[in-house]
C-alpha cells in the first residue's frame, strides 16, 4: 500500500522579499514530492514565514504562530521574526523549529526531521519557474539579499545581514524562466536595489554567452531584453540611477521608480542616518522628469520620528509640494524593538503623530488628484488584473501591484486577467483612473 503523500500548510507574510523567501521554500518542497493544505487540519506540519519589522508586524506574526498551534500543533516558524529566536519561543515554546529569514536550508533541515518526504519524490511536479505565490501574470525577482546601511529606525540588517548581490546569470535566467510560463511583469526587488553588485565589486557574469558586468544598470538592460514589463522596486537615489532613467526613456524598462525618501527635513534625516541633501534630490528629479516625460515616482515617508518638531514637519510638506511625487506611502514612526532611534530625545506624542499623518496624506492627496487629472483624454497601455462582474482592474506603468493605484474599467470588455490593452482615460480620482479600450 503506498503511504500518504505528506502534507504541509504554509502561510506567508510580511513585504514581497519574504514571499520570494516563501517561494523557493515551496518549489524545494514541491521538488521533494511534499503536497501542500490549505488548511490547518489537513497538514502534517505547518511553517509559517514571519515578519518582524516593526511592533504590528511581531505582533500579527506572533498571532498567525498561536492559530497553527491551536489548530494544528506542529509549526516551523521561519522569516525575520525567527531571526529573534527568544522573543518567539517566549511567546511559543513548544514550536519544532525557529529559523531566521532566507534561512532555506535550515527550514528543509527542520521539515526533514519532523516529516520525512516521500521515497520517490516527482521533480516533474515543479514547474521550470518554480511555485509562485503571485498571480501568473507578474513575479518578484529578487536580486539580492541583507542591506549596508544601518539606518536608525530599522532593523533590517540585523534580521537579513549584510548584502549579498546574486550572480547576473542566475537572475537573468530566473527570469527567463519566469517569462516563459507567462509573466507579463517583473518587479525587480531587494532592500536597496541600487546598491546590487557592490558587495561583489561588481565582478562579471554571463548571459546568453555574453559578458555583464553585475550593476543594476546593466541588469535592468538585460532585463528590458525579455520584452515584458521590468519595474524598479526599492531604487534609492544614488548616482547610478542616472543610467537607468534613459532606459525608461527608451522604454527598455518601465519609467517608474520606487524610491524611499523617509523625510524631508536635513535634520531629521541626519538622525534617521539618511542622505541629508534634499534640494540636490529635487534638482535630480527634475533632471530625471526632463529626460523622460512619462517618469512616476513613487516614495515612502516617516511623520513623527523622535525629535521631530513643527519646523521639521513643515519641512517634509514642503518638500512634498515641491517634489510633485506621484505615488506616495506614509506612516506614523513606530518604534522597532533592537533599533538606534528609540534611544533618540524627545519622542513625538501618538496624538500628534497621527494629526501630522492626517495633514501629510491630506496634502499628499491633492497632489494625486492634480497630476492623475492630467491623464484624462491620454492613451495608455494597461495590464489586466482582475476581471469582475462590476469592473475589470488593470494597471498602467505607473501603477505597482497591491500598493498604487489602478485603472477602471467597465465590465462588459472581454478581456482576460494577464491581458494587454490600450485604454482612453475617461476620468480621474485621488488614486484611480478610470477608462475605456481604444477600439481599432
Amino acid at each position: 500500500m503506498t503511504p500518504p503523500t505528506p502534507r504541509v500548510g504554509f502561510v506567508s507574510l510580511g513585504c514581497p522579499k519574504a514571499t520570494v523567501d516563501s517561494e523557493r521554500i515551496l518549489t524545494q518542497l514541491r521538488a521533494e514530492g511534499y503536497a501542500f493544505s490549505p488548511r490547518y487540519e489537513d497538514a502534517d506540519l505547518v511553517i509559517i514565514n514571519t515578519c518582524g519589522f516593526i511592533d504590528a508586524a511581531v505582533d500579527e506574526s506572533l498571532e498567525a504562530i498561536g492559530e497553527a498551534l491551536r489548530q494544528n500543533g506542529r509549526v516551523i516558524v521561519t522569516g525575520c521574526l525567527g531571526a529573534r529566536e527568544a522573543l518567539v519561543r517566549e511567546a511559543h515554546p513548544n514550536l519544532l523549529a525557529v529559523t531566521g529569514p532566507h534561512a532555506y536550508q535550515a527550514v528543509m533541515a527542520a521539515v526533514h526531521q519532523y516529516l520525512p518526504p516521500p521515497a520517490h519524490p516527482f521533480t516533474s511536479l515543479v514547474p521550470p519557474q518554480g511555485v509562485k505565490l503571485t498571480p501568473r501574470h507578474y513575479a518578484y525577482l529578487k536580486i539580492s539579499e541583507g542591506c549596508n546601511h544601518r539606518c536608525s529606525f530599522c532593523i533590517i540588517p540585523q534580521l537579513r545581514g549584510d548584502l549579498v548581490s546574486r550572480p547576473i546569470g542566475e537572475l537573468l535566467q530566473e527570469a527567463e524562466n519566469l517569462v516563459a510560463a507567462g509573466v507579463r511583469e517583473l518587479l525587480v526587488i531587494s532592500q536597496d536595489t541600487s546598491a546590487y553588485g557592490v558587495d561583489i565589486r561588481h565582478r562579471t557574469g554571463f548571459w546568453r554567452g555574453r559578458p555583464l558586468a553585475s550593476r543594476l544598470v546593466s541588469l535592468a538592460e538585460a532585463l528590458g531584453e525579455l520584452g515584458v514589463w521590468v519595474r524598479l522596486h526599492y531604487v534609492y537615489p544614488y548616482p547610478n540611477v542616472d543610467g537607468l532613467v534613459p532606459l525608461m526613456a527608451e522604454g527598455k524598462i518601465l519609467p517608474y521608480l520606487d524610491m524611499p525618501l523617509q523625510h524631508g527635513s536635513p535634520r531629521i534625516l541626519k538622525a534617521m542616518r539618511r542622505p541629508a541633501a534634499t534640494e540636490r534630490v529635487l534638482e535630480r528629479l527634475e533632471g530625471w522628469r526632463r529626460l523622460c516625460a512619462d517618469l512616476t515616482i513613487r516614495s515612502t515617508f516617516i511623520v513623527g520620528f523622535p525629535g521631530e518638531t513643527e519646523r521639521d514637519f513643515e519641512a517634509l510638506l514642503g518638500f512634498l509640494r515641491a517634489a510633485q511625487l506621484d505615488r506616495v506611502g506614509c506612516f506614523a514612526y513606530s518604534a522597532v524593538s533592537g533599533a538606534a532611534a528609540n534611544d533618540l530625545p524627545d519622542p513625538v506624542p501618538e496624538t500628534l503623530k497621527e494629526e501630522r499623518l492626517g495633514r501629510f496624506m491630506a496634502v499628499q492627496a491633492e497632489i494625486s488628484r492634480k497630476r492623475l487629472r492630467q491623464k484624462v483624454g491620454r492613451r495608455l497601455i494597461v495590464l489586466v488584473d482582475e476581471v469582475g462582474e462590476e469592473a475589470i482592474v488593470a494597471r498602467s506603468s505607473a501603477d505597482a501591484p497591491e500598493i498604487d493605484g489602478g485603472v477602471i474599467l467597465e465590465p462588459d470588455w472581454d478581456l482576460h486577467v494577464g491581458d494587454f490593452v490600450e485604454v482612453e482615460v475617461t476620468g480621474s480620482g485621488e488614486h484611480d483612473l478610470w477608462a475605456q479600450p481604444v477600439e481599432n
